[in-house]
């Protein structure tokens, strides 16, 4: 693939809410350096090549970042770094953050936030981002059974007018009928690869796209090892249909996960400027349906 001439826009496109994006978005979780269970793969990148490459992203048709205020390590903040590169915003960029885990000053992970907390939390995405209004908040589940009192929180600051769309992630199906019934969810964010299929989450994707909401996997092309880069060992049919199309590895992954469905979206992240012109040239590639046979073999 000629990766250096293609754009974000040949994934097609899909609407969060009235937020038109490409399908083929930008996770900003690695450029801090730190993974979202707070161990590092290495120190972050250069500041400057961090905020380079979020611009990059842009001039490259990514309209759809993900970040979170708990993406942070000693030395990087995902929502600074972003503020940084891209603000003021262009109208056409949709920035979706998360809320619900907790961490202290020095990084440690601490209890999950109570309802009446998420305002805080919701407030300080505010800050570090220099928005107004967040467009889409999503609510990560901590392992509680009912996620409606913390959804119902995040519903009321959307009525206030500091959230424009709502989102849950780490979610069972019957979360997002519970969360359906108190507002509107315009995605869903669960962990799902090629590699990493939990149970049941297959029903989700297909619940996802039957009400016309989007479905977002994080962790799309990392492998086992969930934060850590994509491995370098793929299996036989992986590597197969990569040299069929003159592809990565990364980048047939990328491939199936769109191929999911129109109302999929990919977000993957990288510290590399190289991988993510790679990543983005991934949504022109076009699997055939022998091809996605072979790479549908049983999740380990």
């Amino acid at each position: 693939m000629n990766s250096e001439k293609i754009t974000a826009a040949a994934a097609g496109t899909w609407k969060l809410g009235d937020r038109e994006v490409n399908r083929l978005g930008f996770g900003a979780m690695r450029l801090t350096g730190n993974g979202m269970r707070g161990n590092s793969d290495g120190a972050p990148i250069d500041r400057d090549v961090a905020i380079g490459m979020l611009r990059r992203a842009v001039e490259l048709g990514v309209n759809h970042v993900d970040t979170a205020a708990f993406y942070f390590s000693p030395l990087r903040s995902a929502n600074e770094l972003i503020n940084r590169a891209l603000s003021p915003y262009r109208d056409d960029v949709v920035i979706v953050t998360k809320v619900g885990p907790g961490r202290d000053p020095s990084g440690g992970w601490v209890t999950a936030a109570r309802p009446e907390q998420l305002r805080g939390q919701v407030e300080e995405n505010l800050r570090q981002l220099g928005r107004d209004h967040l467009d889409v908040v999503n609510l990560r589940r901590m392992r509680q059974d009912s996620i409606s009192d913390h959804f119902g929180a995040l519903a009321e600051l959307r009525d206030a007018g500091l959230i424009r769309h709502l989102g849950i992630s780490g979610v069972r199906p019957e979360h997002l009928a519970e969360a359906q019934a108190i507002a509107p969810v315009v995605c869903v964010q669960n962990s799902y690869s090629l590699d990493r299929r939990p149970a049941g989450t297959q029903a989700l994707v297909e619940a996802c796209g039957e009400q016309g909401i989007a479905f977002v996997p994080f962790f799309a092309i990392s492998g086992d090892r969930l934060e850590a880069p994509a491995s370098d060992t793929h299996d036989d049919a992986v590597l197969t249909v990569a040299r069929a199309h003159g592809a990565t590895p990364a980048q047939v992954r990328l491939a199936w996960t769109l191929h999911l469905g129109p109302h999929v979206l990919a977000i993957p992240g990288t510290a590399n400027p190289d991988h993510l012109t790679e990543n983005v040239a991934a949504g022109a590639l076009r699997l055939s349906q022998d091809e996605l046979a072979r790479l549908q073999h049983p999740a380990p």
